[in-house]
């Protein structure tokens, strides 16, 4: 063992291998294009979003900006709710749930329709940008069609032939100058002739000005006052032929070079979004195409190659991504890049759709082809947004969470209002749904909107940064947060009667329902089990906080005190299933999509199979009834159970589940998840937190960190057991971790700090000491 790290030797053969395997290109690839949204490929720069169909006669090129959103900030709190908050107990405490939830529904909602319209609002298109293209001959055929995204790059392509002329196509959403780049070239000079169309289907104005397209508008806000601005502006620049405008649209004609570049923005937070577009598209064409790239890839690339994941060879064929996924699905074992490519491609994802100073991905990340985005495009809390950010922290994107705190503080002070009106409570709350206004009412039904473990939910994945980072300055940023969410629980608990436990009153276990002893049926109850969990971690958290920063003694201690009072983090049903509630109720739905009373055992760490096993078996049992199938972002919850739990094979199992191929885009609330071919995930319709979930998985599968020490293949499956290694993966304590493997069992390991310190970390069944390398 070296001074600072802990190294065995590594065979030469492996060596070769693994030197092989990183150079397999991490490409999305196609051999036709797109024929509807959900096969075109996602580029973003974390503001700017851009999916071309690379159609040969027609180019349709879905549009994005992170921060458009219809809707304004509101104050839809009732002042009178807390009034009724005795009586609710009371009714509770009577078991006449189903009578409390009539007076939720009556007296504890949010005031007018809530999310149902603005201006709750809704994350929406930007429009579409749209290329028409004509060829010699009336019946040109293309040939040799390719098209691809590389995730090394961020750059999309397309290429084919038509009457023997090579056409090519790039796209990139610019991380150098903030602009979305389209390039056209052909190797015949003066046979590249299209059109350019910029439109939306609502509120928009187009202008077109000789080699220059306009396009601006105001959403709508339901208020008074004016929804959001934006504005678009198109150029094209030519090498050979000539350009026109009719007023509508660009005309190109017998050019050999074509560049289009396309600068947008909003009025979001009171942005000189005008002055804003104008400057970055000037930069832009002032700079040559090849800087240009080269900018945006460098930058890019900062992110993306901090981590490596290699899992042994593939003696799957090569295929296009479409019938990768056809062929995974039938051969799991086969493919051991595919698991690699969709890993990467998560992290590509939270890269492209988020960056430090904006928003955090919503619903759809960045991606929208609608006005009106499913579910609203906004931020769930009672997983979902959550899920977003699951797996930044351990793939080395630390930074990437601090636009969810920048979110979650705009939460605060209409927090504040929301826990005096519905609850005379202290700090700050937040419940079911959230959008960029600060909206932190109950939802507008009982049987889902009145969940309130959304604000300590946050919580978690804010604390996460810090658990990785070991950053006091931002811990100390956050603290106030941290702490008015405390507050909030701290004030609101009550005791119940029964039981003698401070619990909360009334609540929900988020969307699930349950029959009561009379046959009826009702969501609303007492601490249910998330509750429970979710305030256990918070006083800990804050706990740790107020000894770390040197403040809040006094409040700490009485956090402590109340920790003594709550329901424990679990308890066991009789039939050996961990309790959703706090009473034995029996669900509606057995195979339920959510699966939130399993929050101890991720993404906290209070359940674990080494500290509470009874507990952790009780989980087993839970996800054995609830089953593998659903929405997708349920089957990647469900595939980080299972690593926590330490089973590789049923976590590998969930995910080759979650990769099964479909077309879908109802509306699904149920089993028939799955992957789009363009590898995003379908709920269906497409949500991004599929992705993102099993990215988060995967990383759990190869290291684990939250039980007090790192841990190496935790709950690596036996088809990925031959040969493998990992570059550049995070633990918490803020290490960076490389290690490899042969036969499931590391052979080196190599855990890199800022300073040489010891680490605890368990590989190959031992737990052991060992020391750091300096970075």
């Amino acid at each position: 063992m070296k001074r600072y790290c802990c190294l065995f030797t590594l065979v030469s053969v492996f060596i070769a291998f693994n030197a092989f395997a990183q150079n397999k290109p991490l490409r999305l690839w196609y051999d036709k294009p797109a024929a509807r949204w959900e096969e075109t490929l996602a580029l973003g720069n974390g503001r700017l979003g851009m999916m071309p169909t690379s159609g040969v006669y027609e180019d349709n090129i879905t549009l994005n900006d992170i921060t458009l959103w219809s809707g304004a900030p509101q104050d839809a709190n009732n002042y009178e709710a807390y009034k009724s908050l005795p009586e609710i107990r009371r009714l509770l405490s009577e078991g006449k749930n189903d009578e409390a939830q009539a007076l939720v529904d009556k007296n504890f909602i949010c005031k007018g329709i809530g999310s149902g319209g603005v201006p709750f609002g809704c994350y929406q298109t930007l429009g579409n940008l749209q290329l028409k293209f004509n060829y010699a001959g009336d019946k040109a055929v293309p040939t040799d069609y390719k098209r691809e995204l590389s995730l090394n790059n961020a750059v999309a392509s397309a290429s084919f032939k038509v009457n023997g002329v090579l056409y090519k196509r790039e796209y990139f959403t610019s991380f150098g100058s903030d602009v979305s780049i389209i390039k056209l070239t052909t190797d015949h000079p003066g046979t590249l002739n299209f059109s350019i169309n910029l439109s939306r289907p609502e509120r928009a104005t187009i202008i077109g000005k000789f080699d220059q397209l306009e396009m601006a508008g105001q959403l709508a806000s339901g208020t008074d006052a004016g929804g959001m601005k934006y504005l678009a502006k198109v150029k094209a620049v030519l090498k050979g032929g000539e350009l026109s405008n009719d007023g509508h649209q660009i005309i190109v004609k017998n050019a050999t070079e074509a560049m289009i570049y396309l600068s947008a923005g909003t009025d979001f937070k009171g942005a000189d979004f005008n002055a804003n577009v104008n400057t970055k598209l000037n930069a832009a064409l002032k700079t040559p195409y090849a800087t240009e790239k080269a900018s945006h890839i460098a930058k890019y690339q900062k992110l993306f190659k901090r981590v490596s994941v290699d899992l042994g060879t593939s003696t799957a064929p090569e295929e296009t991504t479409d019938r990768r996924l056809l062929t995974f699905h039938q051969n799991p074992n086969a493919d051991k890049l595919l698991p690699v490519l969709f890993y990467q491609f998560g992290r590509y994802l939270s890269i492209c759709s988020t960056r430090v100073g904006l928003l955090p991905p919503n619903l759809q990340g960045l991606w929208a082809n609608q006005i009106q985005t499913p579910w609203n495009g906004d931020y769930h809390l009672d997983v979902n947004i959550q899920m977003n950010q699951w797996p930044v922290e351990v793939s080395n994107l630390s930074e990437l969470n601090l636009p969810l705190a920048d979110l979650v503080k705009g939460m605060v002070k209409p927090g504040e209002r929301t826990a005096k009106a519905y609850y005379n409570a202290d700090g700050w709350v937040a419940h079911v749904i959230t959008n960029i206004w600060g909206f932190t009412e109950p939802g507008e039904s009982a049987s889902w909107g009145v969940t309130k473990a959304g604000s300590g939910w946050l919580c978690n994945n804010l604390w996460d940064h810090y658990a990785f980072s070991q950053d006091k300055k931002y811990l100390n940023d956050i603290y106030p947060i941290l702490k008015g969410s405390a507050q909030f629980y701290s004030s609101m608990l009550n005791k119940d009667e029964k039981t003698g436990w401070l619990v909360t009153s009334p609540s929900s276990s988020p969307e699930n329902t349950f029959y009561l002893p009379n046959g009826k049926t009702a969501s609303i109850c007492v601490a249910p089990t998330i509750d429970n969990q979710i305030i256990r971690e918070l006083f800990g958290n804050v706990i740790t906080a107020s000894k770390l920063l040197g403040k809040d003694n006094a409040f700490a201690k009485t956090l402590a005190e109340k920790l003594k009072q709550l329901p424990p983090a679990g308890q066991i049903a009789k039939d050996g299933r961990l309790m959703e509630w706090l009473e034995e109720y029996k669900e509606t739905d057995p195979q339920h999509r959510h699966i939130s009373h399993l929050y101890g055992l991720y993404p906290a760490s209070l359940i674990t199979p080494e500290a509470t096993p009874a507990l952790a078996e009780a989980c087993r049992k839970s996800l054995e009834v609830r089953g593998d199938d659903g929405p997708s972002w349920s089957i990647a919850y469900k595939l980080l159970f299972w690593a926590r739990l330490k089973d590789g094979n049923r976590a590998y199992k969930l995910f080759t589940e979650i990769m099964k191929p479909t077309t879908r885009t109802d509306i699904n609330y149920g089993a028939g998840g799955g992957i789009y071919p363009n590898l995003l995930s379908a709920g269906p319709p497409f949500q991004i937190d599929g992705n993102f979930g099993t990215a988060a998985g995967i990383a759990e599968m190869l290291i684990q960190s939250h039980a007090g020490f790192i841990e190496l293949l935790p709950a690596i499956p036996d088809s990925w057991k031959a040969s493998g290694q990992v570059k550049g993966v995070k633990a918490r304590g803020n290490y960076i971790v490389d290690f490899s493997w042969l036969n499931g069992k590391v052979i080196s390991c190599k855990i890199i700090s800022s300073h040489p310190r010891k680490v605890k970390v368990k590989m190959n069944g031992l737990l052991k000491t060992l020391n750091t390398v300096k970075s």
